[in-house]
C-alpha cells in the first residue's frame, strides 16, 4: 500500500555540522524545532561539539530502521542514532573513508553499502554492514590511467540495484552493481558531482544539481531522470546547487542545497512523473558558514527529541 503525505503531516531531523542546530524540519517548510541529541563522546571542553567523525563528512544510511553514520574525519567510525542518542558502535568500516563516500540501504533496510571515499588515496571499494559486522564486496572497475573513482558520485538505487554516476575526477561513467560485480551503465550527459541520487518506486533514478565540469565548472539545476536505461532532463531546480542532500516521502522529494541555502520540494503524480517544483523555505540562520553542508535527512515524528 502507497502512503500518501501532506506537506504538513512529514516531519524529519535535519543534521546540520553542529549537534546543538540540529533540528526538526516540517515538509510544509513551516515548522522548524531545535532538537536535542546526546553525544556520550562530547567533552566538557568542547560543548558546541563540531561532530567531527560523523560530520560534515560522514556518509548516512538506514540499517534495521535507525540512523547510521558510515567515517568522516579520518576515521572507520560507524555511529548509530539510538533514540536521541548519538552512540559510537565498537564495529569499525574496513576502510578509512575521510569524504567523498557514499552509504545506501539495500535488502529492504536489512543493511547498508558504504563505497568509495578518500584518505591518502582514492578508494574504488565498497563493504556492506549489517548492524553488526562489516565484510567487503566488489570494487567498482572503471578505470583509466589513473584510478578514476565515483568519488562524490554518491549511491542510489537503479531497477533496485545499488548505481553510482559521475565523479570529482570530471567523468561521465555511471555503474551499477549486482551480484556478480559492477557494471556500465549509460554515461551521464554532464561530466558530474556533488549531486543527489534518489530512486523512485517505478526503479528509475533521479539525478539532482550537482557541479558540471563541462560547463566552464558551474552547479548545474537540471533534474535528470535515468529510466530504461536512457538519461533525459525531465525538470529544473529553481536555484542550481550542489552538495546538497534529498529524501522521497510520500509523492515528494525534498532537496536541501547547500550553497544558497534554499530548501525545494519536488512533486510527482501517481505515475511519479514530475509535476511541479517550489521553494518551502530555507535553512534556519546563515547559510554561508557551511553549516548545512551534505546533511543529514531522516524522515521521524513530529515531536521527535523536542
Amino acid at each position: 500500500m502507497i502512503i500518501h503525505f501532506l506537506g504538513s503531516d512529514v516531519f524529519f531531523l535535519v543534521f546540520t555540522r553542529y549537534i546543538d542546530e540540529i533540528y526538526l524540519q516540517s515538509g510544509d517548510g513551516s515548522s522548524k524545532i531545535l532538537t536535542t541529541i546526546n553525544l556520550p563522546f562530547r567533552s566538557a571542553q568542547n560543548p558546541l561539539y563540531r561532530i567531527t567523525d560523523f560530520e560534515p563528512n560522514a556518509a548516512h544510511a538506514l540499517v534495521n530502521g535507525k540512523l547510521h553514520f558510515f567515517g568522516g574525519g579520518n576515521s572507520k567510525k560507524i555511529a548509530r542514532l539510538e533514540d536521541c542518542t548519538l552512540t559510537e558502535l565498537t564495529v569499525r568500516l574496513n576502510k578509512e573513508r575521510e569524504a567523498g563516500h557514499a552509504a545506501l540501504s539495500i535488502e529492504n533496510g536489512k543493511k547498508a553499502l558504504i563505497c568509495f571515499g578518500y584518505l591518502k588515496r582514492k578508494l574504488k571499494t565498497c563493504e556492506i554492514f549489517d548492524g553488526s559486522t562489516t565484510v567487503s564486496t566488489f570494487a567498482s572497475v572503471w578505470t583509466r590511467t589513473l584510478v578514476w573513482t565515483h568519488i562524490d558520485g554518491g549511491l542510489g538505487l537503479y531497477k533496485n540495484l545499488p548505481t553510482s554516476v559521475g565523479s570529482i575526477d570530471a567523468h561521465q561513467k555511471a555503474e551499477t552493481l549486482s551480484a556478480t560485480g559492477w557494471t556500465s551503465l549509460p554515461d551521464h550527459p554532464k561530466r558530474i558531482w556533488a549531486h543527489s541520487l534518489v530512486a523512485l518506486e517505478n526503479q528509475s533514478l533521479l539525478l539532482i544539481g550537482g557541479f558540471d565540469w563541462g560547463n566552464d565548472g558551474y552547479l548545474q539545476s537540471g533534474i535528470w531522470q535515468l529510466k530504461d536505461d536512457n538519461w533525459n532532463q525531465i525538470g529544473e531546480l529553481l536555484q542550481a546547487d550542489y552538495y546538497g542532500s534529498a529524501i522521497y516521502i510520500g509523492r515528494s522529494i525534498y532537496y536541501f542545497g547547500y550553497l544558497y541555502g534554499a530548501i525545494e520540494r519536488l512533486d510527482f503524480n501517481e505515475a511519479e512523473e514530475l509535476q511541479s517544483v517550489s521553494k518551502i523555505g530555507n535553512y534556519p540562520g546563515p547559510h554561508w558558514t557551511g553549516n548545512f553542508y551534505l546533511p543529514v535527512l531522516f524522515q521521524t515524528v513530529s515531536n521527535y527529541c523536542i
